[in-house]
């Protein structure tokens, strides 16, 4: 299957401009920054993909030059098969951008500005759709409330129905859910998921980890201008993870016997607890020989049960290997 966004070695470098001073402009003029680095990237038609990353990562560098918002310097990205330098109109039609930053006419009302964002990409219009979009994002009953009347969390769908008025076949939505309380921020997904649907391509940047632990296909992640790994995020949450098997001890034990010092234990801070860490794609964990050395040891445990690396957790390692 063809990907729907395609990218090839991307690099973006940020070249320094100067302070107010000669000296200062002088010795920024040496300066350079490399915010992206030959970035390779292939995201297919219908899949909702997960971009994580520090801040500072590059994300949103990366998702502007994506939206002909900033220039690329080496490198190329094709939308839909079409290059996003040589055929920028008909790529630019394809995408929809819900950026992180709430950027609305304050005097306009819903209607209007959705209605209008439909109008710059040259769609004629077609009430029936904005009605249906404003109604899927729980807006219907605010179209004639002008955007400074509404919250955060309204104008953030404000945005979300402006970058939809276009049809667009791939969405990106940059910390969407910044600002947004959680049944908002339900709702949004839900709707997310109908768009996928649809045959929409999701791509989303988010702090909200274990928002992408829930709702991505795939996950890539980001860091210093480079992705680090990009993988299915059940392969990831497998092949990353770490398994931890947890016995509640009956007694508090001071400290770990030695006869068990070659098992992978370590002990809780209130001595109450052991944990196991162990890989769960071996065919033999040893969960049963540790089981009998525990016994042979004296240790008696009053309850057992594991515990399974989280997406943050995994995220967190990554980063920091990086």
């Amino acid at each position: 299957m063809n990907p729907i966004l395609s990218i090839h070695n991307l690099n973006k470098i940020y070249v320094g401009k100067g302070g107010r001073f000669a000296a200062a402009r002088a010795k920024a003029a040496k300066k350079s920054l490399q915010a992206l680095k030959n970035i390779n990237l292939e995201i297919h038609k219908g899949e909702i993909f997960a971009l994580l990353g520090p801040n500072g990562a590059g994300k949103t560098t990366l998702i502007n030059i994506i939206c002909g918002i900033v220039n690329l310097t080496s490198g190329e990205v094709f939308v839909d098969g079409r290059d996003i330098v040589k055929d920028f109109r008909y790529t630019r039609s394809l995408i929809g951008l819900v950026p992180q930053e709430l950027a609305t006419d304050a005097f306009e009302t819903v209607w209007d500005t959705v209605s209008f964002s439909r109008g710059l990409f040259g769609k004629q219009p077609n009430p029936a759709f904005i009605e249906q979009t404003l109604k899927q994002l729980s807006l219907w009953d605010k179209k004639k409330s002008t955007i400074r009347t509404l919250s955060g969390g309204m104008k953030r769908r404000v945005m979300i129905a402006k970058a939809l008025s276009h049809e667009p076949k791939v969405l990106f939505l940059d910390e969407p859910s910044a600002g947004v309380d959680v049944n908002l921020r339900k709702d949004m997904w839900d709707q997310v998921r109908i768009l996928q649907q649809t045959g929409v391509t999701i791509i989303l940047t988010t702090h909200y980890i274990e928002e992408a632990e829930e709702m991505a296909d795939r996950i890539g992640v980001i860091n210093n201008g480079e992705i680090i790994v990009t993988a299915n995020k059940q392969e990831l949450m497998k092949n990353l993870g770490r398994k931890m098997l947890l016995l509640d001890l009956k007694d508090p034990l001071a400290q770990i016997p030695n006869q068990l010092s070659s098992w992978n234990l370590s002990l809780n801070t209130e001595k109450t607890q052991l944990a196991y860490t162990y890989d769960s794609n071996k065919e033999d964990n040893g969960i049963s020989h540790l089981l009998a050395e525990l016994s042979q040891a004296g240790v008696v445990y009053k309850d057992i049960h594991t515990d399974q690396s989280s997406l943050e957790e995994i995220f967190i390692q990554l980063v920091k290997q990086k």
